[in-house]
């Protein structure tokens, strides 16, 4: 807004010395957007006061408006509904914005809660987005556990918020904080709360309840939809939101939980309290003296649940694939799930043990099972050529005993016996067999000789034909002279 004395600068720069908009701007030190403003006006006009206000036509029913609103609670819609019929020709919007006017929106007001050392602890889930685990992505969850007389909070972040994430959440906070409160408030999450009916109680989880009763607390759930009564542990989860994850650099999730117990114990509970003007380690050190003590055993924090084994020896959770000994094939198992490692038995026996995997489609091999299977797969092959061995003749059980004493790696030799049985027949491997033991020949080198040498074929000898006469076959010949023969004596013997 300029003053009446620049404007009729204004007008004498561009009426009688017919300047433009920018040598007018540059001249009087003004904005060109304000020049060329005022230069299509041709009088001076105020700023109107802020009492001053143009008509609208809503006046005419604005105290009609307000009896209306004084009687009952109308909506702006049903408020127009019955102007309309009474010739309002305005908008909706303007008439929204007078009831807003007349009659604002209330905020609910709060009680501060004030809790007694070691009497409650607040749990929640917080999410801050995925992070990339192999080949897939998880989202980011982390599990808050606050103590509501010193502030204490404990985080832990996992990649699911299941009922064993749940459970291990509550018993690493309570060793973390060295004893258990008297009672321990949650919402109405299916993992504690499985039904919390407006205006009933709350009907808790099983294994909630026998988890708080080996901790020796008392579970206490929300109202419906009043996530304000655990207003501590709201903020810490925001707390952590804004102090330790913003900005926060995570190269993989291994590195998370470290990270947050140093944050923990350097920034957390360490900081000077905004609400109790205290260190949070400080005051629990009053706090620890009221909390329960820790039993000798701690809570098995696992889920059991049926599965089963395919014809490929594997059990298949969350898309990835687990081994289990050949022998467990095709059977129905149970699963004990914890956060980090998994667990599978058959009836009450453990047969094997697996990490576990967040990432996706993954096999994950006990080198143990494979080896085991391909042990049983070799025994099979060698009890089957074993059986087709022995069913080639009496003789056969006889000569297998043989190759045990004689020779190394009978399985070998069997197996190249029984491969000739196929090329030659099973009789004729029996006929060797029987020659082999009469020579002691024990190998499938001498039976694949025997088979050998009895195919070959011999000529049979052709009758003698004689070339000369029959007086050179009459001869008489002198009688032989063995006198040459005789030993006689040497002088030394005499």
């Amino acid at each position: 807004m300029i003053g009446y004395a620049v404007f009729c600068q204004l007008r004498e720069l561009a009426d009688h010395k017919h300047l433009t908009v920018a040598q007018i701007a540059e001249e009087l030190g003004l904005d060109p957007r304000t020049v060329a403003l005022w230069v299509e006006r041709s009088a001076y006009q105020r700023r109107r006061s802020p009492g001053h206000q143009r008509a609208s036509k809503l006046d005419p029913f604005k105290g009609q408006i307000v009896a209306l609103l004084e009687r009952h609670r109308y909506s702006a819609q049903q408020l127009l509904q019955q102007l309309n019929t009474q010739g309002y020709a305005g908008g909706y919007s303007i008439l929204k914005d007078f009831v807003r006017r007349v009659r604002p929106v209330r905020q609910p007001a709060f009680l501060m809660l004030e809790f007694a050392a070691g009497e409650c602890a607040q749990v929640d889930w917080g999410s801050y987005g995925s992070i990339t685990v192999g080949s897939t992505r998880r989202r980011l969850s982390f599990f808050v556990m606050v103590l509501c007389y010193s502030r204490m909070i404990y985080v832990e972040f996992s990649l699911t918020q299941g009922r064993e994430q749940f459970l291990s959440g509550h018993r690493h906070a309570l060793e973390f904080f060295g004893g258990s409160p008297a009672k321990i408030m949650i919402d109405n999450l299916k993992t504690g709360v499985l039904e919390h009916r407006p205006g009933l109680a709350p009907c808790f989880n099983p294994r909630y309840l026998d988890f708080a009763a080996h901790y020796g607390f008392t579970p206490v759930a929300c109202q419906v939809r009043k996530g304000n009564e655990k207003g501590r542990v709201e903020n810490g989860v925001g707390y952590v939101k804004k102090n330790f994850l913003n900005g926060l650099d995570i190269p993989s999730f291994s590195a998370l939980n470290p990270a947050a117990r140093q944050w923990l114990d350097t920034v957390a509970n360490v900081r000077l309290h905004g609400e109790t003007h205290a260190k949070p380690s400080e005051r629990l050190a009053q706090e620890k003296l009221q909390l329960r003590p820790l039993p000798r055993v701690p809570y098995d924090c696992a889920v059991l649940r049926p599965i089963g084994a395919n014809g490929c020896c594997r059990v298949v959770l969350d898309t990835n694939r687990y081994t289990v000994p050949h022998l467990y094939a095709s059977q129905k198992l149970t699963l004990k799930l914890y956060p980090e490692q998994l667990l599978l038995y058959h009836q009450e026996k453990l047969i094997a043990t697996h990490p576990r995997s967040y990432d996706r489609r993954q096999d994950i091999r006990n080198p143990d099972h494979i080896q085991e299977l391909l042990v049983y797969r070799h025994r099979a092959r060698e009890q089957t050529c074993l059986q087709a061995f022995l069913s080639l003749g009496p003789q056969a059980d006889l000569y297998v005993r043989c190759l045990q004493e004689k020779r190394l790696n009978t399985p070998h030799h069997i197996q190249k016996i029984v491969a000739l049985s196929q090329i030659h027949g099973a009789e004729k491997v029996a006929r060797a067999l029987d020659d082999a033991l009469t020579f002691e020949a024990f190998g499938c080198e001498y039976i694949a000789n025997l088979l050998e040498q009895r195919q070959r074929q011999f000529d049979s000898p052709s009758p003698l034909h004689l070339t000369r006469g029959q007086d050179l076959l009459d001869l008489d010949l002198p009688p032989a002279d063995l006198n040459l023969y005789e030993i006689k004596p040497s002088p030394t013997s005499l």
